[in-house]
């Protein structure tokens, strides 16, 4: 009988019944709040069209709130159930989550997946002093297990625990006293001590040293400089100048949703940028930010999978950059956005800060000199390989830009005139790789060198490079992230290095 996986032993894991633990009382509460804003937005949104002829309609506030109060009733009775219904356990290699009212789901999240923790608080929650803890776990779309909500300190501890147990650390045990002692306070004699095991300690919280942190100051004038910004503007002006034309107010309804588009955009943007800061700590990367909603995440060592450092036009003059990360089981969706940014709005000495918490060794002998003549460079400074003059024809803004380095710790591509990027890699990172070539490049002899990442927004492309230098590529960076994925450290990143 061949031997059971990893994933099979964690399935069949016996959890013992004092370990089972359930969510905050006032969970059920919080819960319902949403459905009941869910519903008031849904039927308002039906019955708008129908307004002048519901105010007809005898005590009508009566009814409104009559059925606004048995929605809310019927709310808070399924939260409470599904409240009773869930239950959560952790043991040394996994967290166990039993829910379910109508259909029962039973997860498990290893540890040794663990991609990222995060500490999450709605508004609501803060005001209630409770928190959701996030587990990202990599296995693809719809991985990420969810124990919403706990007190915030609990949130905090248990964060801590399972970044430890993820770390390959051991439980710590609770001082054992002293056989005349236990017996003294037991009011029994030494001998009489009955030897039951002792609870486990608790694990200590990882120091941590800041890295950076993002001025509001910055953040705004940023916002107010990027390009979304510049649209609504555009959008706005084009809104008047319709009214004007037309003489008529309406007209510039059609331009309403765009703006709320922009509005929201730019609002995104700030809410999800304020207070932004990074720390690093044995756990690893570590970034605190959120306006309305608090975000506390913990990315351990070795989770990220690529960076990318962008620049659009408006961020020239005082050369400031957006840097994004893939990590696996981010990525899913556009509500993951916020949980990909490393730094919104980043300076040249944070941007070498940041891309030094991912990965502290970039293989060369100048780190600096080599990200500036990435971001800054063109032609082969720094380096760098380029396209050759024939990719002109295909690309005559930005081919001079576009450019791959390949150093002992990581692949750099370097890409775009008006919006400039510059995504790295690490080899042992790879997922696999790719050229694709269209029929004028393969007229002009050119092809793009395509590193596949996991979900995210960084997706590295060299495009029209030399199709001989770019085939010669490919099979040399195959082996470098093949001897690299060899010496990669353990997934449980305290237990020494791989066998």
């Amino acid at each position: 009988m061949s031997p059971r996986t990893t994933d099979e032993a964690v399935a069949a894991e016996r959890v013992d019944a004092a370990a089972w633990r359930r969510m905050h009382p006032v969970t059920p509460a919080i819960k319902a709040w949403k459905v009941f804003v869910a519903v008031l937005v849904v039927v308002g949104y039906q019955l708008l069209d129908q307004l002048s002829e519901l105010t007809k309609v005898d005590h009508l506030w009566l009814i409104l709130l009559g059925a606004l109060a048995l929605v809310a009733l019927v709310g808070l009775a399924y939260s409470a159930l599904a409240w009773r219904a869930t239950r959560f356990a952790v043991t040394d290699d996994a967290v166990h989550l039993h829910s379910g009212v109508v259909f029962r789901q039973e997860r498990q999240a290893r540890l040794d997946r663990l991609q990222a923790v995060d500490v999450v608080q709605p508004l609501l929650a803060r005001l209630v002093g409770l928190s959701e803890l996030k587990l990202e776990v990599a296995g693809g779309s719809g991985s990420a297990v969810s124990l919403a909500f706990l007190k915030e300190a609990d949130a905090e501890s248990l964060r801590t625990e399972l970044l430890a147990l993820a770390a390959g650390l051991q439980r710590p045990k609770a001082p054992v006293p002293a056989a005349g002692e236990a017996g003294e306070a037991a009011g029994v004699q030494p001998d009489e001590v009955p030897a039951s095991p002792q609870p486990a300690g608790r694990f200590e919280d990882a120091p941590e040293q800041p890295v950076y942190e993002l001025p509001m100051p910055r953040l705004l004038v940023a916002t107010l400089r990027s390009g979304g910004m510049v649209g609504l503007a555009v959008l706005a002006v084009g809104a008047v100048t319709a009214s004007l034309i037309a003489r008529d107010v309406g007209a510039a309804f059609v331009l309403v949703p765009a703006l709320v588009g922009s509005a929201g955009f730019i609002w995104t943007r700030i809410n999800q940028g304020a207070s932004f800061r990074a720390a690093i700590s044995p756990d690893g990367i570590r970034l605190r930010h959120g306006l309305t909603e608090s975000r506390a995440q913990t990315v351990p060592p070795g989770r990220v999978q690529a960076i990318r450092l962008s620049q659009g036009l408006w961020w020239r003059g005082p050369d400031w950059w957006r840097i994004e990360i893939n990590v696996a089981g981010y990525g899913g969706g556009d509500e993951q956005a916020r949980e990909t940014v490393l730094h919104p709005v980043a300076t040249l000495d944070e941007v070498m800060a940041a891309v030094w918490l991912v990965l502290p060794d970039l293989g060369v002998a100048d780190p600096r000199a080599t990200l500036d003549a990435a971001l800054h460079g063109r032609d082969d400074d720094g380096g760098f390989t380029s396209s050759p003059r024939s990719a002109r024809w295909v690309d005559p803004i930005g081919w001079r830009r576009n450019g791959v380095l390949v150093t002992e710790r990581a692949l750099l591509t370097r890409s775009g005139r008006l919006l400039k990027e510059l995504e790295i890699v690490p080899h042992e990172r790879t997922q696999s790789l790719g050229l694709t070539q269209g029929p004028l490049q393969r007229k002009l002899g050119l092809a793009s060198f395509v590193v596949h990442s996991t979900p995210g927004p960084v997706k590295p492309t060299v495009a029209h490079l030399d199709g001989k230098v770019a085939a010669a590529l490919l099979d040399e960076q195959a082996a470098r992230a093949r001897v690299a994925r060899a010496s990669d450290g353990p997934e449980r990143w305290m237990t020494g290095p791989r066998a």
